[in-house]
């Protein structure tokens, strides 16, 4: 349910009284530096690389088992992500993601 104050606003639609309502609302954003939201970021960055990854063998026509699949998705470690991002583009099988590589 919204609040009253979001209730107001949309009450006031386009009218001039919904500007001058706009800027005497205070607005908390508090909850944007928060350790739970900094964290939910975390966990969207990680799952947006994590789909990069995944996107990438795919495109490649690279196959994917169900255990690197899990292993991918289920990371939250955003430098292993990042290597195994680096790694999609040349690896030849998906297993190879999370070998390094041999010089």
């Amino acid at each position: 349910m919204a609040s009253p104050s979001h209730e107001v606003e949309l009450g006031l639609g386009t009218a001039m009284a919904a500007e001058t309502w706009r800027q005497l609302m205070p607005v908390d954003l508090s909850f944007f530096r928060s350790e739970t939201s900094q964290r939910l970021r975390a966990e969207g960055r990680a799952e947006g690389r994590a789909e990069d990854v995944l996107l990438i063998l795919d495109t490649r026509g690279i196959e994917v088992t169900e255990a690197a699949r899990e292993r991918i998705t289920s990371c939250t470690d955003l430098d292993a992500l990042r290597t195994w991002l680096t790694r999609a583009v040349t690896v030849d099988t998906a297993d190879d993601l999370f070998t390094e590589p041999t010089a």
